[in-house]
């Protein structure tokens, strides 16, 4: 086995009152791909920042080899002082050359001329990559990279890693991301660090075996101190199994959906008739809307309805924003109507997380310094809340400065759904969040009783969230596809259908009153499919997922050539079945559903 390029013996930090680490061996290798993973707080950047020599270790030995090019991607790069974002990818000791860095922003494209301080958030975070890249690390530590990147630049940059000869650790919260990429893990939990030689794709499931055994030697020593110290652990479990059944009704309702759009699938969504009127929310009618001599959104039409849960994708620049704002009424279309219902009442979370106070409270911010909480018109104890939202209640007290971005994110999130509302817009709320709090986020939008309006750049997120995604190419057209950001990527690829003869009238008004369909009856065949195909294409998934982790070792083919094919093969296989089994279920759905 190569000799690591890097390594540490004993770590050790200590951090306010206790150890943040405490005697952690690491190591990495000249190729590795290390997926870090903790929940917000457990010191996910501040292990990067060591690796990268930016903070010293209490404790510990550091080795690694000579001439080691170590370089770390910030997940807050500072650019004050800097006049063009040139100015800053130039800066410091170890500036790239001029060149390298004009190479690569070609790419990504981003203008460096531009002024720094009015650069936007992806403008920005492409510069800092650019930097990062062209500085050619032979250890690169990524935190969180895809933040306010679009998915052409995640794209992009997926595509660099793949190529790239070094070794990288990245911190992510996008799933997808994270396993077409890694190959190993790091584990942080409770001042450990656990590595498994398995990339993300195998995680969750390394992660309920080791709380699985944990909890089996917690049950023999009869330690309840012990076992409640495991709430956190046992509620991501019991999450996981949850969503399977949230899982199997996203499903259904994206069947519903899939029956209600137009032949070509992409001009406008029609509704049953049966209560339209109190079901429709937001209703568009022949939108449009120019920024000067440029069409941002074009005829669009779509009638939402209560319980919709709706993404918006596409590039940076292509309308997701002007979309929302047009169907949030914050915005007047140019063209066409939108027509909001009277009963709308939304609540928009978005990156606010700077808005909060440092010197309050958790208890000041969630309940105004009391103990009770109104969550909604249902009452909860501010403790109990705080648990809901994987905090530690013995937090309640602690001050908003003490949290990291990633808590003060979730935080954000547990104020703003205590309100009441019926429409809940979300614009790109998967940054800075854990895995485990992505979980509940996704948990508790599916069960909220309104209506979601979400725009945001993770593909994960979206597959497992919305039942419509509107789809932006830049040139005005939204495509409305029933399902997520997976099923908007198949429709994009399909052929495009021939001309479909339009309706005299373009009103995205109701269908004609239908009789009342009759459900068909399943055999039990039928039945016992509709019931295990959902779990089934979860394990199909988490196996691809492994597989492709493994089949993304460059020296896999020259090292072991059969077990290469062997994987390839898998991998088309489980596609296949994959791909029938939702065939088929959507097909059961449609049946069930009349």
């Amino acid at each position: 086995m190569a000799a690591p390029i890097l390594s540490y013996e004993g770590l050790s930090l200590h951090q306010g009152s206790g150890w943040l680490f405490s005697d952690l061996d690491l190591t990495i290798g000249d190729r590795d791909r290390l997926a870090l993973i903790g929940r917000n707080g457990a010191g996910k950047t501040t292990l990067l920042k060591l690796i990268a020599g930016k903070i010293e270790a209490d404790k510990g030995t550091r080795s690694q080899r000579p001439g080691l090019n170590i370089v770390m991607l910030e997940q807050d790069p500072f650019f004050t002082g800097f006049d063009t974002l040139m100015d800053f990818a130039l800066s410091g000791p170890d500036a790239p050359p001029r060149h390298e860095v004009e190479s690569i922003a070609g790419q990504l494209g981003i203008d460096m001329d531009r002024p720094a301080e009015s650069a936007s958030g992806g403008e920005r975070r492409r510069a800092a990559l650019a930097r990062a890249l062209a500085q050619d690390p032979h250890l690169l530590l990524l935190d969180e990279p895809t933040n306010h990147l679009d998915l052409a630049a995640i794209d992009w940059l997926e595509s660099w890693l793949n190529r790239f000869k070094g070794a990288f650790v990245v911190i992510s919260h996008d799933r997808t991301f994270l396993t077409r990429l890694t190959r190993s893990t790091w584990w942080i939990e409770r001042t450990i660090l656990r590595r498994k030689d398995v990339g993300f794709g195998g995680y969750e499931a390394w992660e309920d075996e080791v709380f699985a055994e944990e909890a089996r030697v917690a049950a023999k020593m009869d330690a309840q101190l012990k076992i409640e110290a495991h709430w956190l652990a046992r509620g991501v479990t019991a999450r996981r199994k949850r969503n399977q059944g949230r899982l199997a009704k996203l499903y259904e309702m994206r069947a519903q959906r899939a029956a209600m759009l137009s032949p070509q699938g992409i001009a406008k969504m029609q509704l049953a008739s049966d209560g339209v009127k109190t079901k429709s929310v937001i209703t568009a009618d022949k939108v449009s809307k120019w920024f000067g001599d440029r069409p941002i959104i074009k005829d669009f039409s779509l009638r939402i309805q209560r319980g919709d849960r709706i993404g918006i994708v596409g590039s940076n620049g292509a309308g997701k924003t002007t979309l929302l704002k047009l169907l949030t009424g914050e915005l007047e279309p140019d063209e066409g109507k939108i027509t909001l219902a009277k009963t709308l009442s939304g609540v928009m979370i978005d990156q606010q997380r700077s808005l909060l106070s440092p010197e309050k409270k958790l208890r000041d911010v969630l309940a105004e310094g009391g103990d009770w909480v109104d969550v909604r018109g249902v009452r909860k104890h501010v403790q109990g809340y705080l648990k809901d939202f994987l905090f530690d209640p013995d937090l309640v007290d602690a001050r908003v400065g003490t949290l990291s971005g990633g808590e003060r994110s979730r935080l954000l999130l547990a104020r703003e759904f205590a309100r009441f509302s019926n429409l809940l817009v979300l614009d790109e709320p998967t940054n800075d969040l854990d895995l485990e709090t992505l979980d509940l986020l996704q948990e508790v939008i599916a069960d909220y009783d309104g209506t979601v309006l979400i725009v945001s750049h993770d593909r994960d997120f979206l597959d497992r969230t919305v039942t419509v995604t509107l789809g932006l190419d830049g040139s005005g057209k939204v495509d409305i596809v029933a399902g997520g950001y997976a099923d908007w990527q198949k429709q994009r690829q399909k052929p495009t259908a021939a001309p479909v003869k339009a309706a005299k009238s373009a009103e995205p008004a109701p269908a004609a009153a239908p009789s009342k369909p009759q459900k068909a009856k399943l055999t039990y065949k039928d039945q016992r499919d509709y019931e295990l195909l959902p779990a089934r294409v979860e394990e199909l998934s988490a196996q691809i997922a492994r597989d492709e982790a493994l089949l993304a070792d460059p020296a896999l083919y020259t090292r072991d050539p059969a077990r290469f094919a062997a994987l390839t093969k898998a991998i088309d296989t489980a596609r296949a079945e994959k791909d029938a089994a939702e065939e088929r279920w959507l097909e059961l759905a449609e049946l069930v559903e009349g």
